[in-house]
């Protein structure tokens, strides 16, 4: 059991390595794919019936939520001028690679495509971040934490009720209770910096 989880951490670390190179590089060349539109292609060939190209989709959409929070979460504790913003990023990276760790096993276990490194939106969200000056830059993060958690949560609370596969509906609804505590972490630290 020991094995099986350091090797399922070494391919987490390569694919969030991959994705960090591939995300310099694609931003560079915007002609290649985005990787969200391959893995929505790639399940839309594999699945006929709508409620399992619904529960493709989801997975799809959770796991570029988990990469972009992933990302931003690092750049908050790069740039985060207060210690509740760094504090805050540090919690959102931590959290959401287990996430994706826990999503990855079961998209494979349902054969289901989805995001191995950060989609083009994800690319726009972080340049579009990071371009905020550091006396700028903890407002700007706290308000897309909030409302991507808000967001967030829309999407976790549909798949967790429409959801037929029993696995997703539970990964979905397991999953709801750490969104919520993000979105409050979230507007604590949007309060903080009125102060």
């Amino acid at each position: 059991m020991k094995k099986i989880i350091t090797i399922n951490e070494t391919m987490l670390l390569i694919i969030m390595a991959t994705g960090i190179f591939l995300f310099t590089s694609c931003s560079e060349n915007q002609n290649s794919p985005d990787v969200k539109e391959v893995a929505e292609e790639r399940n839309e060939a594999k699945f006929n019936e709508s409620s399992q190209q619904n529960d493709a989709q989801f997975l799809v959409n959770a796991s570029e939520i988990n990469l972009m929070q992933i990302q931003l979460g690092q750049l908050a504790q790069e740039k985060g001028k207060t210690s509740e913003v760094r504090d805050l990023g540090k919690m959102m990276k931590l959290a959401h690679t287990k996430s994706q760790k826990d999503l990855t096993a079961l998209a494979q276990r349902k054969g289901i495509s989805i995001l191995s490194s950060p989609s083009n939106n994800t690319m726009d969200a972080y340049k579009k971040l990071n371009e905020k000056s550091r006396d700028d830059f903890d407002k700007a993060y706290t308000d897309m934490m909030v409302k991507d958690h808000k967001d967030a949560i829309r999407t976790f609370e549909k798949a967790s009720k429409n959801s037929r596969d029993g696995d997703i509906k539970n990964w979905a609804t397991a999953s709801l209770r750490q969104m919520r505590d993000h979105l409050d972490h979230s507007i604590d630290s949007q309060k903080k910096l009125l102060i």
